[in-house]
């Protein structure tokens, strides 16, 4: 339980422990940002690190002169690049070692079959709507690897959504992260970042679990 709480302590309070760290170990603080992106990203058992507020006050602290805008949005790229294509690898690598194909009893070609096509189809998107999701943006690439996505595919929107995540919030939080307002909510903007992305992803796995019994009906 102190795990626990110290990792939401963390997350609640990732300005002051990224300040802290900065004073006293100055440029190895984008060490520790490569680290904690490339963890949350690549490892497909670390979902629970901080994504979306990590980005947003690595911003706030570029605004205020902290850090480096340039320097850290590249370090987060590359984290967040090399993660997902790291998890993608285990997800191909996996695939075929735990299913053993038709060999095995616990492999069904039929699921196999339809989550290839479904990420062929839309992986795309998948990927990158993904990376605004806590959870969701650790196990995507490692479902499509399992699925068997084409790397190139998934390679080229990997880089897309790499960008738009990063560049995105961590511009929001260079911008507005320093505002009183921004300033004195901090601990809610947090939450509203790792709650209301989940609440989408939830939702709309719902809407489509709904569409895809409908439609079966329907045959």
């Amino acid at each position: 339980m102190e795990a626990v709480y110290l990792l939401m302590d963390f997350i609640l309070h990732i300005d002051r422990y990224l300040q802290d760290f900065v004073q006293a170990y100055g440029a190895w603080i984008y060490v520790l940002l490569f680290l904690i992106v490339f963890v949350e990203t690549g490892v497909v058992v670390m979902p629970f690190l901080p994504g979306d507020s990590l980005l947003f006050m690595v911003g706030a602290m570029c605004g205020a002169g902290l850090l480096d805008f340039t320097l850290a949005s590249s370090v987060l790229l590359v984290a967040a690049i090399l993660g997902d294509q790291c998890n993608y690898t285990i997800g191909r690598w996996i695939g075929p070692k735990v299913f053993q194909w038709e060999q095995s009893r616990w492999f069904n070609r039929r699921a196999f079959d339809q989550a290839h096509h479904f990420y062929e189809r839309y992986g795309g998107i998948t990927v990158i709507m993904a990376r605004f999701m806590p959870f969701v943006r650790t196990f995507a690439p490692f479902v499509a690897g399992v699925a068997a996505m084409s790397r190139s595919k998934f390679s080229l929107f990997n880089v897309l959504g790499a960008l738009i995540w990063v560049l995105g919030i961590g511009t929001a939080g260079y911008f507005f992260g320093n505002f009183p307002w921004v300033q004195a909510n901090l601990e809610k903007i947090i939450w509203a970042l790792i709650l209301i992305p989940s609440l989408l992803a939830i939702y709309g796995s719902w809407h489509a679990g709904r569409k895809e019994s409908a439609e079966g009906e329907n045959f």
